[in-house]
C-alpha cells in the first residue's frame, strides 16, 4: 500500500526579530517549516541565541508539527577559495554555525560548496572536505547538507559527481546529505521538466537518494543548461507550476521538507504555498 504524507513547505524568512517571530510568520502563511540565514548573508557576526526565544520556537514547532528548519550558511562562506584568509573565515563560520545549529530545534545546516577560482576541481574538493572534517569532528550530530549548484563559473557542486566526491572525501560523512534546488538543477542541465524520473535515477546512481534530505523550490528565469542562477516565482519561469507540482508529488520526494527561495513577500509566499498545497496529493512510495 502507498502511504499518505503531509506536505512540509515553507520559505526563507528573516530572524531579525527572533526565531519565534519567524515561526509565527511561517504559520501565518500556511507554512510548517522555514529557512533562515545562520548569520548575515554577507558574513559577519551571528546574533546571540536567546534561550527563551528558542524555547518559544520549540513550543511553536511542536504545536504546529513543523518539519526540519533550514539554516543557510552565508554566501561568503567559501572553503575552496584560492585565498587562505577566505578559507580561514569559512572554517571559523563552519565551527561557529554548527555549534549554534546544534542548539536549535530540528534544523539542517545548508552550505554552498564554494567557488574554486582557477584551482583544479580535485584540489577544491579536497579543501572543502578538509573544512568539513574539522567542523564535523566538533559537532558530528548536526545534519549538514551540500546544496547542488547551477554550475556557473567556477562553482563547485554543479554536478552530482562533484557532490559525491565531496561526501566521499569527508571521513565522518554519515551526517552529510544533499539539498536539491529546482532552479539549480535545471540551470546545471538536469531536465526536471521533461525527465524528472531520469534525473532522480541519476541522483540515486551517483549520490544515493537516501542522501537527499531537503529541497529548495524555485522556478527559473532561464532554461535548461543555462548555468544561470536566477530564481523566479512558481509558475513564472522556465520550469512552470506543473513541473514543480510533479516534483513535490514524486513518490521518492514526498515527505521531504521543501522551502521556497522565490522573490516576493509574505503575501506572495502565502499564495505560492496555497498553490502547492492545493496541488499536493500526498502519496509516498509503495511502502
Amino acid at each position: 500500500m502507498k502511504k499518505e504524507t503531509r506536505l512540509v513547505i515553507g520559505c526563507h524568512l528573516s530572524i531579525s526579530a527572533g526565531f519565534h517571530k519567524a515561526g509565527l510568520d511561517a504559520v501565518s502563511i500556511g507554512a510548517n517549516t522555514f529557512q533562515f540565514f545562520s548569520r548575515n548573508p554577507r558574513g559577519g557576526r551571528a546574533r546571540a541565541l536567546e534561550p527563551a526565544d528558542l524555547e518559544r520556537l520549540g513550543d511553536l514547532i511542536r504545536r504546529y508539527d513543523f518539519g526540519p528548519l533550514f539554516a543557510h550558511a552565508p554566501y561568503t562562506l567559501n572553503p575552496c577559495s584560492e585565498k587562505e584568509s577566505v578559507r580561514e573565515f569559512a572554517r571559523m563560520v563552519l565551527r561557529e554555525d554548527l555549534a549554534r545549529v546544534a542548539r536549535l530545534p530540528n534544523s539542517y545546516y545548508i552550505i554552498h560548496p564554494g567557488s574554486r577560482g582557477g584551482m583544479e576541481v580535485a584540489s577544491a574538493i579536497e579543501l572543502v572536505a578538509r573544512s568539513l572534517n574539522e567542523a564535523l569532528e566538533e559537532q558530528p550530530g548536526v545534519t549538514l547538507l551540500l546544496e547542488g549548484m547551477a554550475g556557473r563559473g567556477s562553482e563547485v557542486g554543479g554536478t552530482f559527481e562533484e557532490l559525491r566526491e565531496i561526501i566521499d572525501a569527508v571521513e565522518n560523512n554519515s551526517s552529510i546529505g544533499v539539498c536539491l534546488d529546482s532552479c539549480h538543477l535545471l540551470a546545471a542541465g538536469y531536465d526536471i521538466v521533461n525527465d524528472l524520473d531520469g534525473v532522480l535515477r541519476e541522483i540515486d546512481a551517483v549520490i544515493g537518494l537516501e542522501r537527499v534530505k531537503a529541497v529548495h523550490l524555485n522556478d527559473s528565469k532561464f532554461g535548461l543548461g543555462s548555468k544561470k542562477d536566477r530564481h523566479a516565482p512558481i509558475g513564472e519561469g522556465e520550469i512552470g507550476a506543473e513541473a514543480v507540482l510533479r516534483l513535490i508529488n514524486h513518490p521518492v520526494l514526498t515527505g521531504l521538507p521543501f522551502n521556497l527561495e522565490t522573490p516576493g513577500d509574505l503575501d506572495s509566499w502565502a499564495r505560492e504555498i496555497a498553490l502547492l498545497r492545493e496541488g499536493y496529493r500526498g502519496v509516498k512510495g509503495k511502502g
